[in-house]
Parts: C-alpha cells; sequence; structure tokens
C-alpha cells in the first residue's frame, strides 16, 4: 500500500474501529428502540459484515489464511475456560438470547442459524480487527500502522485484555480469553490466528448452547 501522510494517518484507525462501533450501537440501539432481539442480531450482523466488506482492502494484508492448529487449539482452550467457571465468581449484568422466545416453528433454526454465523463469522473478525490489531498497537503508539502487527508491550497487553474483559458479562475469563488471542497474535504476527481461535471458540460455544439449551451463554 502506498504510504500516506497528514489526514490520511489520522484517519487510518477508520477500518478498524468502524465495524466495532457500528456493531455496539445497534447492540445497544435495538432494545432502545423496541426492536425484537432477532432483529436486532440479525441487523447488527448484516451491517457490521457489510462495514468489514467495505474496508477489507484497509487491512486484508494482515489476515494472511493459514491453517493453524495452534490456533484451534487455543480456541478450543478459550471454550472450556470460558465455561467450565461458570457460577464461581459474580458476572457483570446478565446476558441471554433465547431464540424460542423471539420466534417459532422453522424461523427458530434460522433465527439459530443467524446468531451461530454473526458470532462465528462476523464477531471473531470485527472484534479481533479492533482489539488486537488496532488497539493492541495503539496504546504503544498513536500512529499503530507504523508498528508491526503482533508489537508486544506489557501495557497493551494488560489493557486491552482487561478491556476484552469487561466488555462481556463474563468478565473474568473474557480477560483470559483476551490473553490467549493476543498470545496467538504474538506468536504468529498474522491477524488470521487470532481471528481462527476466536471463531472456534464462538462456533464451540454457540454448539454447547443449542445443544444444552443453556441461553445464558448466548
Amino acid at each position: 500500500m502506498p504510504e500516506q501522510t497528514g489526514a490520511g494517518r489520522r484517519l487510518d484507525f477508520i477500518p478498524y474501529t468502524a465495524p466495532f462501533i457500528v456493531f455496539a450501537i445497534i447492540t445497544y440501539a435495538g432494545p432502545a428502540l423496541n426492536l425484537p432481539a432477532g432483529i436486532t442480531y440479525t441487523l447488527k450482523t448484516v451491517l457490521t459484515g457489510a462495514v468489514l466488506l467495505y474496508f477489507r482492502d484497509h487491512f486484508r494484508f494482515e489476515i494472511q489464511p493459514k491453517f493453524s492448529l495452534t490456533a484451534v487449539f487455543s480456541g478450543v482452550l478459550v471454550f472450556f475456560v470460558w465455561v467450565a467457571p461458570d457460577g464461581l465468581y459474580p458476572h457483570i449484568g446478565h446476558s441471554e438470547f433465547n431464540p424460542y422466545l423471539h420466534a417459532s416453528g422453522t424461523n427458530v433454526f434460522l433465527l439459530m442459524a443467524v446468531r451461530l454465523a454473526g458470532a462465528s463469522l462476523v464477531v471473531p473478525v470485527m472484534e479481533e480487527l479492533f482489539w488486537r490489531s488496532f488497539a493492541l498497537r495503539f496504546l504503544v503508539r498513536s500512529d499503530f500502522k507504523s508498528l508491526p502487527l503482533g508489537t508486544f508491550s506489557w501495557f497493551s497487553f494488560i489493557v486491552v485484555a482487561i478491556a476484552f474483559g469487561f466488555e462481556h458479562d463474563r468478565w473474568l475469563v473474557g480477560i483470559a480469553a483476551g490473553m490467549i488471542y493476543a498470545w496467538t497474535l504474538y506468536r504468529s504476527k498474522n491477524l488470521f490466528e487470532p481471528i481462527l481461535a476466536h471463531a472456534v471458540t464462538n462456533l464451540l460455544l454457540g454448539s454447547y448452547v443449542i445443544l444444552t439449551e443453556r441461553w445464558s451463554f448466548w
């Protein structure tokens, strides 16, 4: 990509933060506008995915698709870390998505599919782009793109892990997950690895929720 100067560099953060912001705005606006949960989740999944596609040329060079057993193992590890200590520590608020309360008949399965696809395909790209590509580097240097992807700093590692954790109601395991995903980036210098790990976690978690009907994990 050609080197940018001035205003171009100052706007470098937009492709990395816009998908996250769109997702967050719709998450909070949906209940405020009394939109059905199914519509809210579908809307934020589709719009966030569209924003990611729109800005893809700005960050796709950071995402080099390559199968990694380490990333898969990391995703499985985070799944068990997420589920195992449930009930052993206080959560922040409460999150629950029961599709049977928002749809009926075959629409229930359609809603499950949308939720699982959004969590496994859109959310990992959106969150890893924001937290592990943008935030980890921005906390080291405001001109974050001047730093190589996966540049390590204890300060940014700890702050981002804590912020990522408190983004979720299960804050404690969220912090652990943030650390594991960051480690996959540090070792590979390829954003695809934490995206893959995150996707594996969310796919396993979504499948677990559907099979056990423990909707509080959604």
